[in-house]
Order: C-alpha cells, then sequence, then structure tokens
C-alpha cells in the first residue's frame, strides 16, 4: 500500500489528523456498514480520543473541500473519525491479514506527517528566529 496515498485520506478535524471510516473500510477492504457495526460491538474501545461522529458542519465541509463528492456518499449516516489511536484500536476489532497490512501501512504514514510538521515546525522556528536578528540589526 502507498503510502502517499494513505496520507490523502488523513485529515485535520478538531484539531486531531484522523481518518474517516468510509476510507478506512476501503484500505480494509471491507464496507464501510460491517467496519462500523465492529466498531459499535467494541464501543468501550473506542473512547472519544480514538474515535468521533462527524457533525453535519464537519460533512459539510468534507464536501466543499472536495473530500468526498456530496453528502449522499455517507449513504445517510454520519461517518466515524477515527485519530491515529482509533485506528491502532481497529486492529484489535478486524483482525483479518489484510487488516494487519492496513494497520502498519496506516501507521506508518501518520508517523510520516507527524516526521513533515516536526521539520516544518524547524524550519519555521529557525526562519523567525533569523527574521528576529535581521530586524535587531
Amino acid at each position: 500500500m502507498e503510502l502517499q496515498v494513505i496520507q490523502t485520506k488523513i485529515h485535520f478535524i478538531r484539531g486531531e489528523r484522523v481518518m474517516p471510516d468510509f476510507d478506512l473500510a476501503g484500505l480494509y477492504e471491507v464496507e464501510t456498514r460491517a467496519l462500523k457495526q465492529a466498531v459499535r460491538r467494541n464501543s468501550r474501545r473506542f473512547p472519544p480520543d480514538f474515535m468521533f461522529e462527524l457533525s453535519e458542519i464537519e460533512m459539510e465541509q468534507m464536501v466543499s473541500q472536495n473530500v468526498i463528492p456530496s453528502k449522499s456518499h455517507f449513504g445517510g449516516a454520519a461517518p466515524f473519525a477515527f485519530t491515529e489511536q482509533g485506528v491502532i484500536m481497529l486492529s484489535s476489532v478486524l483482525r483479518s491479514e489484510k487488516a494487519i497490512d492496513t494497520n502498519v501501512a496506516i501507521m506508518r504514514a501518520f508517523v510520516a506527517l507527524r516526521r513533515y510538521a516536526m521539520t516544518y515546525d524547524e524550519l519555521a522556528g529557525k526562519i523567525l528566529r533569523r527574521r528576529a536578528e535581521v530586524a535587531r540589526t
């Protein structure tokens, strides 16, 4: 599974990097309905910091940002958004070989994004420090 493909499925919602249930279902090669059923059967494993249901406004934003073509893509139900911890927890609920391989690939994508963000923050800090030095002279 290509890292860049997975990274395009990670979104920033409520201050968290998350993956929507429909994208995860596609990666795991299961129906979204089946993924949601597995999560509901194991709801104690998914506290709010692991998974949350998208609000109407958040769904509208996903449509407006071209993440999905239209709200009908949701099939009438609000999607779940899984944080990195929630995706890890999915591996305890979905136990196929495909789920294992997919989880490994998704974790690598989250780590790569975190590294990129750290590099960006370091670079931004250097630029700000340099600007302050130049302004003082």
